[in-house]
């Protein structure tokens, strides 16, 4: 599910300038460490997404993409360094302060109430972002404005004619569409998608690539940590490769794929 931020079904007004003209980056980190008893996860990190753009996290298994996206969100405390978000230090800050402050997530694996309803699902994750967290699961209105959101949402990703079915009933690469939603649903200004094409049939990747490319072109920063090269490739203004918890290398995707260094660290050749 998604970081509850603040109310809102617009777009953020925060992130509307284009990649690189905003007065502060959107995501800045500098110098981040994190070390569990003698190892270390992530290894120095210094890495800025612009306001409005897409940045592509990639990286071979354990090089730290998820552990970067759990420290950012704060539910993994760093060991050093410093996490800014809109240009306010949110390096000690809990998840919640930081969701408030526009801060959004998606994970790797599902996240949904599988026995509620597609749109049961959203309209609880919009509840939560209006600040109605403690009545989550009473009867709905239809005219509500957390129901107002959810039908909303569903509508922006496609799948509004499937509000009353089951979630679990969805095909995998449509729950992945509802949990985008439910992010979508507290109208965070930056968004983090762990993997979103995991588990998505090939058939539903095309869709869901069309549905981030319009995530990103509502103004929002976009964090994206994917293994599908070809989908990262498409969609990233720029692509950031983690090896062993530090940052490889971070440009266009062109020069990346192009950079010597990343091919015989991650694509396992040499230039």
């Amino acid at each position: 599910m998604s970081l509850p931020a603040g109310p809102g079904t617009s777009g953020p007004s925060a992130a509307s300038a284009p990649a690189g003209t905003g007065p502060q980056a959107a995501v800045e980190v500098g110098g981040l460490r994190l070390q569990i008893g003698g190892a270390t996860i992530l290894d120095g990190i210094d890495l800025t997404a612009r306001p409005g753009e897409l940045l592509g996290v990639i990286g071979p298994n354990g090089a730290g993409k998820t552990t970067l996206f759990n420290v950012l969100t704060g539910i993994v405390p760093a060991t050093a360094g410093r996490v800014r978000l809109h240009g306010t230090d949110v390096t000690t800050a809990p998840v919640t302060r930081r969701a408030r402050a526009g801060l959004g997530r998606s994970f790797q694996t599902s996240s949904l109430f599988a026995e509620l309803t597609v749109a049961e699902n959203v309209r609880i994750a919009a509840q939560a972002a209006l600040g109605r967290s403690l009545s989550l699961f009473a009867r709905p209105r239809p005219d509500d404005r957390a129901s107002a959101i959810a039908r909303q949402q569903l509508a922006a990703v496609g799948l509004l004619g499937q509000a009353d079915r089951p979630a679990s009933a969805l095909s995998h690469g449509e729950q992945r569409k509802v949990e985008i939603a439910m992010l979508l649903a507290a109208d965070p200004s930056v968004v983090l998608l762990d993997e979103p094409m995991a588990g998505v049939a090939s058939g539903d990747v095309a869709g869901l690539v069309e549905l981030i490319r319009s995530v990103h072109r509502q103004g929002r920063t976009v964090l994206m940590v994917e293994h599908h090269l070809d989908v990262v490739l498409d969609l990233a203004d720029r692509v950031a490769v983690l090896h062993h918890g530090r940052v490889l290398a971070c440009a266009s995707p062109a020069e990346v794929m192009a950079d010597p260094e990343v091919q015989r660290a991650y694509l396992g050749r040499a230039a």
